[in-house]
């Protein structure tokens, strides 16, 4: 096998590596990013319901945010410390940047990372779900 193949085969084998872990990370992490923008909408929007027209849509909106946040809560930690399973996956993460940089370099990192938010942000912007 040619050197460029193996390469080829290393950067293949990081870059699936990287989004399997990353995306399993961001599963988690997602969550405390959404709450943060939820609450801050959650505020606006009572705010701006100074007729309380709206109310029984923002106590959804909140309960829905109540739930997402308990479900967060629940899979980064275990009491007052971080799950096992967290601390692994973000050492994990950490450990296949590190390995990407070691085998191709800190702009493969970097391109590595802008392909993984641009395959997301496009899978958001194609998804017909709601």
């Amino acid at each position: 096998m040619e050197k460029n193949d193996i390469a080829n085969l290393k950067k293949r084998y990081l870059v699936w590596f990287y989004k399997t872990t990353k995306e399993t990370l961001d599963r988690i992490e997602r969550k405390f990013t959404q709450v943060e923008i939820d609450l801050f909408i959650l505020k606006e929007l009572k705010a701006s319901d100074k007729a309380g027209r709206i109310g029984n849509f923002i106590a959804e909106f909140e309960a829905y945010t109540q739930t997402k946040e308990k479900d967060g809560l629940s899979l980064k930690f275990d009491g007052d410390n971080l799950k096992a399973e967290y601390i692994f996956l973000d050492l994990k993460l950490k450990a296949i940047e590190k390995a990407i940089v070691q085998e191709l370099g800190k702009p493969a990192l970097e391109e590595i990372k802008a392909l993984y938010e641009k395959e997301f942000t496009e899978r958001i912007l194609k998804s017909t779900e709601h």
